[in-house]
């Protein structure tokens, strides 16, 4: 039997990422991080396409290296094709083009937030894995995206909920901005988060129907609590940065779970993931054991390195297209917005 050998190239905002899969195992995940956007508190895109530029050979290069697999035994290239940052899907998907074209072997393209999702199958050498059985529920947060998916099949996800305006890594961020705590904020409100009072504050949550979420409402109480609170004490933040820390995550934890355990509820599924940057969170995790405990959920919950986003998901989301024959063009071009379908 020949091998399924597939090479994962992701480049949708800032990490530069190559991974190779062998019949479904993970043989190598290389990620170049940038840490050029530190200074602005955001991710700059011309900045980061041009750092793309600067890493991908080497990134590829590393990622083959470390398989123990030449370039000529790959079946495919899989690439995230969008969601992202226009200039850096750019350089993801005309590299995977080349790359393609030269060894005259097929494209897959991967919907990232489609690779979130299927990050739960990825299977390290020698590992006991545990995937989610579907259908199941994923709860996809990053600092893009807040929604609840089922999953029917690898190839068959409805998003049941999402936020209609910030996601929840987005308010983490500016939360964290306001404070002055720097940028990216999610590790550093979760850090400081550990060592407070969740219920020492309480910021406003929103109201909305159904599955949806929405976080500009929290984002705004917080600013404004903030704002009176310095009038009596101009170094309020200083004195209190671990109770807000924790009382802000508490609050963005509360409002991501509130609405899964209503679509739990309401779908009968049981078998539920997390996913995306935020997955990282501690309180967050802590949060879905608890659940697990108390509602009797069977949890996924990946490991840190595969929550941000890498290249070992589109690897692996391009090993099941592959199986499939779900190829595409070389004509295809990049998207920088676009749903889970």
């Amino acid at each position: 039997m020949d091998h399924i050998i597939i090479l994962g190239i992701e480049s949708s905002c800032d990490d530069t990422s190559a991974a190779v899969i062998k019949d479904g195992v993970l043989l190598s995940n290389v990620t170049a991080s940038q840490a050029v956007h530190e200074a602005y508190g955001g991710v700059v895109p011309e900045l980061a396409s041009r750092a793309h530029q600067q890493n991908i050979v080497p990134v590829v290069s590393e990622a083959l290296k470390r398989a123990g697999v030449s370039k000529d035994e790959l079946s495919a290239v899989a690439f995230t094709r969008g969601p992202g940052l226009m200039g850096s899907l750019l350089v993801g998907v005309s590299f995977a083009k080349g790359f393609a074209r030269a060894l005259g072997i097929p494209m897959v393209e991967v919907n990232h937030l489609q690779g979130h999702v299927l990050a739960h199958f990825i299977k390290e050498p020698d590992e006991v894995h545990a995937s989610p059985k579907f259908p199941f529920l994923c709860l996809l947060v990053s600092g893009g995206n807040s929604q609840i998916i089922r999953v029917n099949a690898y190839n068959d996800m409805e998003v049941l909920g999402q936020t209609i305006d910030d996601a929840a890594g987005e308010a983490i961020d500016k939360c964290s901005k306001v404070m002055g705590l720097g940028y990216p904020g999610g590790p550093i409100i979760d850090k400081l988060a550990r060592q407070g009072n969740p219920k020492a504050y309480t910021f406003s949550k929103p109201h909305i129907p159904g599955y949806d979420y929405s976080f500009s409402g929290l984002k705004t109480s917080f600013l404004y609590s903030l704002r009176d609170w310095m009038k009596d004490d101009p170094d309020f933040i200083e004195h209190h940065k671990v109770d807000l820390a924790a009382s802000l995550e508490h609050t963005i934890v509360d409002i991501l779970m509130e609405k899964l355990r209503k679509a739990v509820k309401d779908t009968g599924i049981n078998e539920v993931a997390v996913a995306g940057g935020v997955s990282a969170n501690n309180g967050l995790r802590n949060a879905f054991r608890e659940h697990a405990a108390k509602y009797g959920w069977n949890i996924y919950i990946p490991k840190f390195g595969y929550t941000t986003d890498n290249a070992a998901m589109i690897a692996m989301t391009g090993y099941f297209k592959y199986q499939d024959k779900d190829f595409c063009t070389i004509d295809k071009p990049a998207y920088s917005r676009v749903s889970i379908k």
